[in-house]
């Protein structure tokens, strides 16, 4: 398939500057794009790229100036990317459909319209699937679980029993939804199992990526908010609750009962302890550790986390640290000298 770089604009409601009659037939990033691809610059700092690039086009922001290359000029040029993305390369997943004859189906199980099966899995009693459902081989879907219309379910994942999944979620291959929350009691140096009787609920448009863990809640229910994205080997303790639209980046880990807020950003590998509250739009950089409550709008960083100045300041300081400590060594020598001088007067 071939578009003319109009047509294109038109698709993504951007305006062309050059030659709207340019053949499009692909869609690629800056660096790997070859004649015949439109790529796209979010950033300015990728600038200079639009000139080695070997793309027929470029998208970019509508403010971008100064590219020689046919152009096309949007408010989102990563929106538009997608929908450009979309027209060259369709959704051709192949997903399987049907029930498949090794599947396991309990008893009194409630099947929507058009649900898809695979081998293997294996559905417990009184759960419920809602329409057009897809559920990949080798998933377990406990008793009592009710999964939401449209939502995919990629092989391996396990969610437990008792445990509400909204409409049009993803959940990918090796998530396990609703594990028992970490509590123990020691006593005497042994450590009693505290039950985990809790649910999990995962609210609409939820996407979790792989080998993420959500544990149930102790009591209640652990909530993760419509619209949240969640990337790969996440854990989420028990009782926590995110708020709606928020994003956690890859290994990062949430502990019990801590409270963040609606459209947060957790930075990869940060870590929050439990019974804490991150405010809504607050942003949390990686690696960074957060200890205490976080105010709204907030970016915080480092190890303790702190505001994400002054943290740049400490650091500022402490690349500082060889030189001061040569100063130190410098002056230390030179009162040294002076007392010598004193003595002998």
């Amino acid at each position: 398939m071939r578009k003319t770089l109009k047509e294109i604009a038109k698709l993504v409601d951007g305006q062309v500057v050059g030659d709207g009659e340019v053949l499009i037939s692909g869609a690629s990033g800056i660096r790997e794009a070859v004649e015949g691809d439109i790529t796209f610059l979010a950033n300015p700092k990728y600038n200079s790229l639009a000139d080695k690039t070997r793309a027929s086009a470029i998208i970019a922001s509508a403010d971008t100036e100064g590219i020689t290359k046919p152009v096309i000029l949007t408010q989102n040029p990563s929106l538009a990317f997608v929908k450009i993305i979309s027209l060259f390369n369709p959704d051709d997943a192949g997903h399987p459909s049907g029930i498949d004859f090794t599947a396991v189906i309990g008893k009194n199980v409630s099947l929507g319209k058009n649900v898809t099966i695979g081998a293997y899995s294996v559905i417990g009693d009184n759960a419920v699937i809602g329409d057009d459902v897809i559920i990949y081989a080798s998933c377990y879907i406990g008793h009592h679980t009710k999964i939401g219309d449209r939502t995919l379910i990629y092989p391996h994942v396990s969610i437990r029993e008792h445990i509400s999944i909204g409409s049009r979620v993803i959940i990918h291959s090796g998530a396990v939804i609703g594990s028992d929350g970490f509590g123990f009691i020691t006593i005497k140096q042994t450590h009693h199992k505290i039950p985990q009787v809790g649910t999990v609920e995962v609210q609409d448009d939820v996407e979790i990526g792989a080998n993420v863990t959500v544990d149930r809640a102790r009591f209640d229910k652990t909530i993760i908010g419509s619209g949240t994205k969640i990337d790969n080997l996440v854990q989420i303790g028990h009782n926590v609750l995110l708020g709606k639209n928020v994003l956690i980046v890859a290994q990062a880990g949430v502990a019990g009962s801590a409270i963040v807020g609606d459209n947060v950003i957790l930075g990869g590998q940060c870590g929050l302890v439990g019974h804490i509250s991150l405010g809504n739009n607050s942003i949390v950089t990686a690696q960074s550790g957060v200890a205490k409550s976080v105010p709204e709008n907030t970016m915080v960083s480092g190890y303790p986390a702190r505001p994400f100045m002054t943290t740049q300041r400490v650091n500022a300081s402490l690349q500082n640290l060889p030189k001061l400590f040569n100063t130190v060594r410098e002056l230390k020598k030179k009162i040294q000298e002076l007392e010598e001088k004193l003595k002998d007067k």
